[in-house]
């Protein structure tokens, strides 16, 4: 990981604090597009501790967020113009949201930082900015008790920091409203296509190899033709799960995702079949609704854990019923679309 980032040093109280910069390098933007599609995601983090930004004194604020780099840099860039510390905890390298979720935001790795870093000894006030998404990770009282640090919940985006300062450290109606937009949802968009893109390549092949079985044997003209069409199909579905679904999201009927995605699924393999790309006959045709609506369902649910429509328990029960389902619903479309293969002549 570049550190490109680190401008210099300061020196305090208790040792040297890296100072960093606010704005954002070449190196910054280019490993961000990477990270959106997940290419190197999983090891996108900063080293934990504090940094200073700009010329921070004994008197000035310390916000608080995760060692995920994007979270680490959003930040960063809303702190310019400021004079402020930056404590990063170790999140594994997990946004703030998610870790707050799984507890590596959470109040023991709050404590234990503060400890490590000599915070009492940087700073001569004892409050800390932590971000409203990290919230249900952290005890403020434990962290008073055992550290006499005052946490102090900020707004739920980076970019109204500014603001949030200017009124007195008061946050807005605005400020405390989670939303999740139609560029926030694109945004996820890559992430969850490079995941699948195995599933692109090899699922498809697969399905153009058995596009060749027939009555007599095996066709390699049928392979090719039936079996890009059948690739094209699969592709369909693919898309309508991961992109069409977050896009429309709010105007989907349906609060489960599942069902949300199996009506996308649907809708796409009813324009596919007025396009004649499902086949020739009803057993065909009904595969291919029952495969393209099982995917785009099951794809779909990769959203849940990403957005403001659920709460982890919802997700819990939704998968239970929908993942049964959309497996057997599965299952079912591809031994028919086998049987359709030697149906037709």
């Amino acid at each position: 990981m570049h550190s490109d980032y680190i401008t210099g040093s300061l020196a305090t109280n208790a040792g040297t604090v890296p100072r960093i910069s606010t704005a954002w390098s070449v190196n910054d933007i280019l490993n961000t597009i990477k990270v959106r599609w997940a290419i190197g995601r999983m090891n996108y983090k900063v080293e934990p501790g504090l940094y200073a930004v700009g010329n921070p004194d004994n008197d000035s604020e310390i916000f608080v967020t995760g060692n995920f780099k994007l979270s680490f840099d959003h930040v960063r860039k809303a702190l310019s113009g400021m004079n402020a510390w930056l404590l990063i905890l170790n999140t594994k390298g997990i946004n703030v949201w998610c870790a707050a979720g799984k507890g590596t935001f959470g109040t023991k790795e709050l404590i234990s930082r503060i400890g490590k870093t000599d915070l009492s000894k940087i700073v001569t006030h004892r409050r800390l900015i932590v971000p409203q998404l990290g919230a249900t990770g952290v005890s403020a009282h434990e962290v008073k008790e055992q550290t006499g640090f005052r946490v102090i919940y900020g707004p739920v985006r980076a970019d109204d920091i500014s603001e949030f300062m200017k009124q007195g450290m008061k946050a807005s109606r605005e400020m405390r409203s989670v939303e999740f937009p139609l560029w926030e949802r694109m945004k996820l968009i890559p992430v969850e296509l490079s995941y699948g893109r195995y599933y692109v390549f090899l699922v498809p092949a697969l399905f153009i190899l058995l596009s060749g079985l027939n009555r007599q044997g095996y066709s390699l003209d049928l392979a090719f033709a039936d079996g890009l069409r059948s690739a094209f199909n699969l592709l369909v579905a693919y898309l309508a799960g991961l992109a069409v679904t977050p896009m429309l999201l709010p105007w989907i009927p349906f609060r489960r995702f599942a069902l949300k995605g199996l009506l996308v699924g649907w809708v796409a393999a009813l324009a596919l079949y007025l396009l004649h790309m499902t086949g020739p006959g009803w057993t065909e045709t009904v595969s291919w609704f029952m495969m393209i609506g099982s995917l785009s369902s099951f794809l779909a649910m990769n959203f849940t854990g990403s957005t403001t429509y659920t709460s982890l328990s919802g997700v819990q029960k939704e998968m239970k019923t929908a993942l049964p389902l959309q497996i057997g619903m599965a299952a079912l479309g591809v031994i028919l679309w086998i049987i359709s293969k030697f149906l037709t002549v």
